[in-house]
């Protein structure tokens, strides 16, 4: 994929600021765009296996230009948030528009708040670390800076990793116990820096509260929690019943591509900057995310990240799909 492709990842925050903008009639477009045209899509366009050569590798590395890109999600969240806010805090509009509003907001808080963060956590860079947070911030889930990094990575595909799905487990219970035992986990993990985390939470929750009302906190918090709710449904499609061997008590094999789920869909690629390409993003975790590789020996998806979202959705249809498709499920 050429460098141009990727500024499709504007596509999420151009969908989300039309819902806010013109929320009598289009407040539920952002929603419809993320899981009604975009899987759509991917189900007709084709995927790639294609992996960048050596050569080709190191000049995409060291291009500012994806960095960039990053660095300009975290203006355009702050913006979103504000507009959301601004928007919300009007006493004349109905129930459905105000849910509508808080689902075009939760995507932002998902896709920018913790998917961009996701990327820049796992820079070695101060700054791009200081802008993680503040993205998580922002959707709420401070939280995921230390579990993800610290323990996700860790203990990934072994029962000891909360966000790791068990095979017959249902995307609703994964939901409960994966929110639940990672915000735990972070807890125990890093309590100084949870500390942290609350009080930013906490100073921009009054901040909303004071300026706009107790109505449109609540939205908000609605949207970071459709936002976290995203985060954990990726969670769910991407490591689902795929499991590490035990070596010797308590201790796992190295994680390996086929240890996550991989999917080469095009738009699922570009916008979630190749969160999809997960399989390599485990076995190198620094890897930066315009050179992530396709493996053979992965498992894959059968379609991009919204269509596998939606599938999710119905256990009976989800587990159909996907138990055949584990390699050695009883690992």
């Amino acid at each position: 994929m050429n460098r141009a492709f990727y500024l499709l990842a504007y596509t999420i925050p151009v969908a989300v600021w039309i819902s806010l903008e013109f929320p009598e009639s289009l407040s539920f477009f952002a929603l419809l765009y993320a899981f009604g045209f975009l899987p759509l899509m991917e189900l007709l366009l084709p995927a790639s296996k294609e992996n960048p050569s050596d050569a080709v590798a190191e000049k995409l590395r060291e291009s500012r230009f994806f960095d960039l890109l990053l660095y300009s999600m975290l203006p355009i969240q702050a913006f979103l948030v504000a507009s959301f806010c601004r928007v919300f805090e009007s006493q004349d509009l109905p129930p459905s528009t105000r849910i509508g509003l808080v689902t075009a907001l939760g995507v932002a808080c998902g896709v920018i708040g913790i998917n961009v963060a996701h990327e820049l956590g796992h820079r070695k860079s101060r700054f791009e670390r200081i802008l993680a947070r503040l993205l998580l911030a922002s959707s709420l889930n401070w939280q995921f800076y230390i579990e993800h990094n610290r323990g996700h990575h860790r203990n990934v595909s072994t029962p000891n990793d909360p966000e790791s799905a068990r095979l017959h487990e249902s995307i609703y219970a994964f939901f409960v116990r994966a929110i639940r035992d990672s915000f735990k986990n972070a807890w125990r993990l890093d309590a100084p820096e949870m500390r942290i985390g609350a009080l930013s939470e906490i100073a921009l929750l009054s901040c909303i509260g004071f300026f706009f009302g107790p109505m449109t906190l609540f939205g908000f918090m609605c949207s970071a929690l459709f936002g976290i709710l995203l985060l954990q449904s990726v969670n769910y499609i991407e490591h689902y019943g795929l499991s590490r061997k035990e070596t010797s008590p308590g201790v796992f094999e190295a994680v390996r591509p086929h240890h996550s789920w991989n999917a080469n869909p095009y738009l699922s690629r570009a916008i979630l900057f190749e969160l999809s390409r997960h399989s390599d993003h485990h076995a190198y975790a620094t890897r930066k995310y315009q050179i992530l590789r396709h493996h053979e020996e992965a498992p894959q998806m059968p379609t991009g990240y919204p269509g596998m979202i939606l599938l999710a959705l119905v256990p009976p249809l989800w587990f159909r799909v996907m138990d055949r498709r584990i390699p050695n499920p009883h690992h």
